[in-house]
Parts: C-alpha cells; sequence; structure tokens
C-alpha cells in the first residue's frame, strides 16, 4: 500500500480533546498562530530557494524523473556521478498522535509556539491517516467482479484540517475493465457539483448524446456523467464538504455503473468522516 501525504495545519481544539485539555488547545491556536506563522513562512522559503538552486529530479540537465545516462547503459548522470540503482526508498510512518499532543504542551509551556504549533499539525496528520485507512479497511476486496488493486490504494492529505483529505481505490479484471473510486474534501470538486445540481436536469451534446444528468445513490443526490474515451464519472456529495467519485472504464451500460457504486457503504463512509 503507498501512502502519500504532506502535513496540514489543523484546528487544535477537535484534537485537544483526545488527550489534552480544551483550555490548552485555545491558547496554543492563539499564540501560535500569531508568532510562529512569520518564522514558519520563513523558513519554508529558505529551503524552497535551497532545493531550486539544487535543482532536485534533474540531473545533467535533463527532464525532471530522468538522468544523463543514455539508451547504450551507461550508468554515468550527465555531471559524472553514478546513477542511483538500489535503496529501499522511505519507510512509512504515522505520527503518534498522543506523543505530538504531550510534546505540544510541553513546547507550549517552555513558550516555543513553534514547536508546539508542529506538534499540533503532526497530530492531526495522525488522525486523518488513521481515519483513511480505516476506510480503505472498510472498502470491499472485489466490486462487480473485480479485484483492488492493493498497490494503488492511497490516503494523501495536503490541506488545513480535513481540506485536502483524499482517499483512493481502484478495482480491475486485469485486462481493459477498471473501476475506481476518490473520497475527497475538496472544496474546487464541491463547487462543481454544486453548480451541476443547480443547473438543472441535464445537458446534450450535438446531435442528442446526452452527457450528463442528475441521479441518486442509496438516497443519496448524485450527478452521472459519460464520455466515449474515459467512461462513465459518478459524483455524490456525502455532506458539507465531502463527496465520492467513482469512475468506471469500459462498463456496458449505466445501470451497470450504478450497480457497482451501490455496493459501497456510503452511510459507513459518512460516520467515519463525520459528515452529516
Amino acid at each position: 500500500m503507498k501512502i502519500h501525504y504532506v502535513l496540514p495545519i489543523g484546528v487544535a481544539l477537535s484534537l485537544i480533546a483526545f488527550s489534552a485539555s480544551a483550555q490548552f488547545g485555545k491558547r496554543l491556536l492563539q499564540k501560535a498562530g500569531q508568532k510562529a506563522e512569520q518564522k514558519a513562512e520563513d523558513a519554508l522559503d529558505k529551503k524552497l530557494a535551497g532545493n531550486q538552486n539544487q535543482n532536485p529530479g534533474t540531473t545533467g540537465g535533463n527532464a525532471p524523473g530522468t538522468t544523463g545516462a543514455n539508451s547504450t547503459g551507461n550508468t554515468k548522470s550527465g555531471n559524472g556521478n553514478p546513477s542511483n540503482n538500489s535503496g529501499g526508498g522511505l519507510v512509512s510512518t504515522p505520527p503518534d498522535v498522543k506523543q505530538n499532543l504531550a510534546d505540544a504542551e510541553t513546547a507550549y509551556q517552555s513558550k516555543s509556539y513553534g514547536e508546539a504549533r508542529y506538534s499540533v499539525q503532526q497530530a492531526m496528520l495522525g488522525v486523518e491517516l488513521e481515519i483513511g485507512n480505516k476506510i480503505l479497511k472498510s472498502l470491499p476486496s472485489t466490486i462487480s467482479g473485480l479485484n483492488k488493486i492493493e498497490q494503488e490504494d492511497q490516503v494523501a492529505s495536503s490541506g488545513f484540517g480535513w481540506a485536502g483529505l483524499t482517499i483512493q481505490r481502484k478495482y480491475s479484471d486485469g485486462k481493459d475493465k477498471q473501476f475506481s473510486l476518490v473520497i475527497a474534501n475538496n472544496s474546487a470538486w464541491m463547487s462543481a457539483i454544486n453548480l451541476y445540481m443547480s443547473s438543472g436536469g441535464y445537458a446534450q451534446q450535438t446531435g442528442g448524446q446526452q452527457n450528463w444528468k442528475q441521479t441518486k445513490v442509496k438516497g443519496n443526490r448524485a450527478i452521472i456523467e459519460y464520455n466515449e474515451g474515459s467512461g462513465y464519472k459518478l459524483s455524490v456529495p456525502i455532506g458539507q464538504s465531502s463527496l465520492i467519485v467513482f469512475e468506471g472504464i469500459n462498463f456496458a451500460s449505466e445501470q451497470e455503473m450504478m450497480t457497482a457504486a451501490g455496493v459501497v457503504d456510503i452511510d459507513g463512509i459518512k460516520k467515519q468522516l463525520g459528515e452529516q
């Protein structure tokens, strides 16, 4: 399983309820937000500037992700350094929520507000990853005869609090039929879906071919779309800020796509995300 994530800056009060007092969380946010913001931004700017000078992801002036080695099997990069051909990558280690909350309180008491804020961010990230992985485990192993592709499972977070949380799973028959779902807290996606919902029933291409229409999945309002190149896409809002997007490639009909989406426990996902 691949798990990718970046640090969110979350609302601390919901986390403090796990282990620390609400009073500590309130004071932490007030002071950390004022005194640590500039310091964190300056450090980030410095880091980004250093990365740009080093030009990461490229060697020898080639395109990103490539090296100077040519098709003849040369293992040297363009600048004369050897190309990396070993190593196990990075180990995914979710943050320890309780330890980071304890570290945050200690840092706050010592007036190290930047460290306190960082620890709260790490604790929030740990909670998000735990929720994301629980949702992945609750999803079916097979849907419509398609098996899950375990190495494609992903949990990612790139926002503040729950904003930017993304959970992904794909299913395939090993040939040309695929079903995938993405559970996301994404304001841009939600805005687009709300626009669809408020615009009427359906839209047509020239010639009368219907592009999209409103529908329902297990009582939840949804938008289903069809494109000859990419197949079916079914978007289901699940609360104020979250949605599930199902995609089906080489499904025979709209009904087959709807049946596949109906296998997923949408209400259970809502509950785990805390959506109403």
